[in-house]
């Protein structure tokens, strides 16, 4: 039984390296394939959104009524709706208006958050305390409530979808661009810049916000995933884009009343929900590792 235990480490070193290729490196070869069919499916989802017209074998809001409720087939590639019109077509350009909603409301979350968060940690003292005051009561409030909340008082539609979704992670960016600053204020080369005499906007722009932007661009992409979540969510309950707007949530919503009967009205833009969020939380947390190793290298 001792034969079998390594207790000097060469004898370990010798083992692992005597354990065939393909097992030791099968995980790392497993996660970039992971990876790499993640961002395959964003570059497919974000040729639907910025060339639909390309892609598109009907126009989305062209109905049918010879063809309602027909499956899926060489005509209609993700079959029709209750009105006729072609599933594929409609999820390519709603990947437009889903990816425009998750990305517009990341930047309004992470713009406004990122600078509170910027001002209370370099500021401190009462300006931090008031900031980060503000920010916890909006903690207080979960997003998705603080979303219809704001949809109550300004109204469904599009932008007020955008605006809500947007106010709602404005929190933990603003808390997280704090935390970055506050922590980097105590690094030697910060220390240094303001011994030699830095006015502040120099501090700011040249030595804080570039060492503290990368975790807020990792947690923003990680955020369009779930910003693309809770829109479609709120979508789906008659919050977000008007009818005849494609819009993956809202198709959902408008399939429920046929999904016993028609299947493929809400399989496939269920699954451009799912593949996307999925896809942009796994590129994140991609990157989220880069970012985290290269700060512990510091």
């Amino acid at each position: 039984m001792t034969s079998l235990i390594a207790t000097d480490p060469t004898d370990a070193t010798t083992a692992a390296d005597a354990t065939p290729a393909g097992r030791v490196r099968g995980p790392r070869w497993g996660r970039r394939v992971i990876v790499g069919t993640s961002v395959t499916i964003l570059a497919v989802v974000a040729v639907f959104a910025l060339v639909p017209g390309l892609v598109a074998t009907h126009g989305p809001t062209v109905t049918d009524l010879s063809a309602v409720g027909q499956g899926p087939s060489a005509a209609h590639w993700f079959g029709t709706d209750q009105l006729g019109r072609d599933i594929f077509s409609r999820v390519v350009y709603g990947a437009r208006l889903s990816l425009l909603i998750g990305v517009v409301s990341t930047v309004i979350g992470a713009s406004i958050g990122g600078l509170l968060g910027l001002l209370a940690g370099y500021a401190g003292g009462a300006v931090d305390a008031f900031l980060m005051r503000f920010v916890d009561v909006m903690l207080a409030i979960p997003g998705i409530m603080l979303a219809l909340v704001i949809i109550a008082v300004r109204g469904p539609g599009t932008v007020n979808l955008v605006i809500a979704i947007g106010v709602g992670a404005i929190p933990e960016y603003a808390r997280l661009m704090r935390g970055q600053v506050r922590s980097i204020r105590q690094r030697p080369f910060m220390e240094a810049a303001v011994a030699a005499g830095s006015r502040a906007h120099v501090l700011i722009f040249r030595h804080l916000l570039p060492n503290a932007i990368s975790p807020l661009l990792v947690l923003a992409t990680i955020g369009i995933g779930v910003s693309i979540l809770v829109a479609s969510g709120l979508s789906f309950l008659g919050l977000g884009p008007r009818p005849p707007e494609a819009e993956w949530g809202s198709m959902l919503a408008d399939a429920r009343d046929y999904a016993a009967d028609f299947w493929w009205m809400t399989t496939f833009p269920g699954l451009a929900i799912v593949a996307t969020v999925v896809a942009v939380n796994i590129v994140g947390q991609h990157l989220r590792g880069r970012v985290e190793r290269r700060e512990d290298s510091r």
